[in-house]
């Protein structure tokens, strides 16, 4: 088993896509290699100008919940998803988009932003990825 993290990002929720972000980012500084498999409500986090159109997982209170939370996240020096996204990716980190989600939601590969994503693959990618990883999280 390698010194490896793989995150399975299944909900599209702004908050949980943060703290997959969050995670992934540590790992990688951590000197660890860190996957995130995007399916499902996360995928769409993936597509064109997506990343931030997720709503928040509770309280989001008709966007006024989302709304708070990020104004409380950039006063406290968050990083944006997308600054944490690509911070990602120059630290070597790997998206994968789920091939069957897309196919399932009727998404193609021109809907999505092709500078997020290293590789598309189904489960067997996913299961190749967590088998040889020390942390797998389901977010």
């Amino acid at each position: 088993m390698s010194d490896k993290a793989t995150i399975v990002v299944h909900s599209g929720d702004i908050d949980k896509i943060s703290s997959a972000l969050i995670i992934g980012n540590g790992a990688l500084a951590m000197g660890m290699e860190a996957s995130l498999y995007f399916t499902f409500w996360g995928l769409l986090r993936l597509k064109k100008d997506g990343l931030d159109k997720g709503p928040l997982s509770k309280m989001n209170m008709f966007g006024l919940g989302k709304m708070m939370i990020k104004s409380r996240m950039k006063k406290n020096n968050v990083a944006s998803l997308r600054r944490m996204i690509t911070d990602f990716k120059e630290l070597g980190g790997k998206i994968i988009a789920c091939e069957m989600t897309m196919e399932i939601m009727g998404v193609k590969a021109s809907d999505l932003d092709q500078e997020l994503i290293d590789d598309y693959g189904a489960v067997g990618t996913y299961i190749q990825e967590a088998r040889d990883s020390a942390i797998t999280l389901f977010i």
